[in-house]
């Protein structure tokens, strides 16, 4: 280095002449390489010296890093040692919770109560005077006490059950016993018919009939049973039947078979390759319409007797899809009745058991729910189908068991024996009315068409015994014909005048007046009167609303009905009112003033025997018969 420097340098050169040139540069020259070599030894002192501090610094850097990776292994360490007693704390924590959260099978166990435990537990294990404080100690004597009577139990049911295993055997034996007498009793039953035949016993047909009734729907079920046991309590002429095909009953409740499924799929695939046009939407309509009203296969049917020895024959149907009962009539009698031409009507089928019950004509759904069945398929009304269907009357549904509330509806209503055990006789006893009066109606319009009144020998005494007056004409009448009378409004204004009524016209003739009788026949004749409105056809036309005479006559017969009911049960009401009409026409003819002016005899002589002819200023005349006087009075 010192070298390299030298080289660099330029020496000043001195140029002199002679020796004392020479010395001086000998001279300097030494004091150079003295100076380079002090400088040299100084270089080497200085870089030993550098070695050495490279050398510590090397030893203490060594140094910090073994201290520094000792504190990272004691923080590490510590580091560790903390990770694990977080661990074991929340380790600990989770056993606590666990603990805590720890639900015992004795829990779940339905343990006596304390009461009973010290009151039924003996003392070894309830352990009162240690128990009573510790609440653990008590819980361990009450799941002794519970394994205690367990083992009882469970002892006490090996017992049980070895009883039912012996019992179970005897049954068997029973029953093979049973199976071998059944034959026997068939061949009994057999050789026994002709006794049951003889002695009115059906025994055979009963049992028969009762297996029929286990497939009826339950409302018809419901109406067979009580019906068998109204028929057997009260009413022995009752005849309760079973009709229709079993067959397909049964076939209503089988679920569809494998093989079924199959034929369907086949027919289906055979369906979609042929070529066929799809059917129209009426076609689906009327469809949906027959698979709404379809009915139950099965039937029953009840046969009523009357005393006449006349029979209402009576088959209840019943609507699945609609869930209510329907019901036909038809009435037949020991003898062949000539039906007059005004008693079409009273036999019909269609009228017979009109409003047995007022208001219940039959020809709605008493079902709510139907009306929203009706609007999807679209049908209006069930009174279009009732001639097929039949009639749904309420009493129908009821003899069912059957009850519609309105104002809660129901979303299942479900047949009920009482309800139609609480209305079997009512109805019943009804029927049989309805079917009397309306025979008894049916001869009266034989005899009336013919001019003849009727009148039985208990009734002659409300009768004077001439009537000179005399019915000429019996006739019906339609309903529309019956409101455009004129002197008929005071009914139709008041609504009497329903459609559900039989309508008829009388008349009544002597000399040359003429009373006309427009009447109203209610289908519950003759719990309900018949009403007369009266005009009368002499010297101008009299009605109620011009003759206070003709309207006493309209009161004599529609207000003082009762006087003419006779015995009970009344069915002779309607010819009586037609015979006190003769008498009152008799009555209010003959009473009727004279005129002076016209020459010969009066047209009406007075025949009839009365008090007085006329009272008050309205001149109102006798109308009332007294018996057995036999004159008439004022009322």
């Amino acid at each position: 280095m010192s070298s390299e420097s030298s080289k660099k340098r330029k020496p000043k050169v001195i140029r002199s002449d002679g020796a004392p040139a020479e010395g001086k540069r000998n001279r300097s020259d030494t004091e150079q390489a003295i100076e380079i070599e002090e400088r040299r030894i100084q270089s080497c002192v200085h870089f030993m010296t550098l070695k050495k501090l490279n050398r510590l610094a090397h030893i203490r850097l060594k140094k910090g890093r073994d201290q520094t990776h000792e504190a990272k292994q004691k923080v590490d360490a510590y580091h560790l040692q903390l990770q694990n007693l977080l661990y074991e704390v929340m380790h600990l924590q989770k056993e606590i919770t666990k603990c805590l959260e720890f639900k015992s099978k004795h829990e779940e166990i339905d343990l006596v109560s304390l009461e009973e435990f010290y009151k039924e537990a003996p003392p070894d294990i309830s352990k009162a005077e240690v128990t009573m404080g510790d609440p653990h100690q008590q819980t361990l004597a009450r799941l002794d006490w519970e394994l205690e009577q367990r083992k009882r139990l469970a002892e006490k049911y090996r017992e049980c059950l070895s009883n039912k295993e012996k019992i179970l055997k005897e049954i068997e034996v029973k029953k093979e016993y049973l199976s071998s007498l059944q034959p026997r009793l068939n061949s009994i039953m057999q050789a026994s018919l002709p006794v049951q035949e003889y002695l009115f016993m059906p025994f055979d047909q009963a049992h028969k009939q009762y297996e029929t009734a286990r497939h009826l729907p339950p409302p018809l079920y419901v109406l067979f049973v009580q019906a068998t046991a109204y028929g057997q309590a009260c009413d022995k002429t009752l005849s309760v039947a079973i009709e229709g095909s079993v067959d397909e009953a049964k076939a209503l409740f089988k679920p569809p078979e494998d093989s079924q499924d199959d034929e369907s799929d086949s027919d289906a695939e055979e369906e979609q390759t042929t070529k066929r046009r799809r059917p129209t939407l009426g076609v689906q309509l009327d469809d949906k319409r027959k698979e709404m009203l379809k009915r139950h296969p099965l039937s029953v049917m009840l046969d009523l007797k009357c005393k006449d020895d006349s029979v209402l024959h009576l088959t209840f149907y019943y609507l699945m899809n609609l869930n209510i009962m329907t019901v036909k009539a038809k009435v037949t009698t020991a003898m062949e009745l000539i039906t007059p031409i005004s008693a079409g009507d009273l036999l019909s089928p269609d009228s017979v058991l009109s409003c047995l019950y007022p208001g219940d004509h039959g020809k709605k759904t008493p079902n709510p729910a139907n009306q929203y069945q009706f609007d999807k398929v679209g049908i209006l009304t069930l009174s279009d189908y009732v001639l097929e269907l039949g009639h749904p009357y309420l009493w129908v549904q009821k003899l069912g068991g059957l009850h519609f509330p309105k104002e809660q509806p129901q979303q299942t209503v479900i047949a009920d024996h009482s309800l139609s055990a609480s209305h079997m006789e009512t109805t019943m006893k009804l029927l049989k009315t309805r079917v009397q009066s309306r025979l008894a109606l049916h001869k009266q319009f034989a005899s009336l068409e013919h001019g003849i009144v009727p009148v039985t020998s208990d009734c002659q005494y409300l009768f004077p015994a001439k009537v000179v007056s005399r019915l000429v004409k019996w006739v019906t009448i339609a309903h529309e014909d019956y409101m455009e009378l004129h002197f008929t409004k005071d009914i139709v204004d008041a609504g009497l005048a329903g459609d559900t009524n039989l309508y008829y016209m009388a008349l009544i003739e002597r000399g040359t007046a003429k009373l006309q009788a427009a009447v109203v026949l209610n289908p519950g004749y003759s719990s309900i009167p018949p009403i007369f409105q009266l005009c009368l056809n002499w010297k101008g036309e009299k009605t109620n609303s011009n003759d206070d005479n003709i309207r006493a006559m309209e009161g004599e017969v529609n207000v003082c009905y009762k006087e003419l009911c006779g015995p009970w049960p009344s069915h002779q009401l309607l010819t009586n009112q037609l015979q006190r009409l003769c008498v009152l026409l008799d009555v209010y003819l003959e009473t009727e003033s004279h005129d002076d002016s016209v020459e010969g005899p009066k047209e009406f002589p007075q025949e009839k025997m009365c008090l007085r002819l006329f009272r008050g200023p309205s001149r109102m005349k006798p109308f009332k018969y007294n018996h057995p006087q036999g004159f008439f009075s004022h009322r």
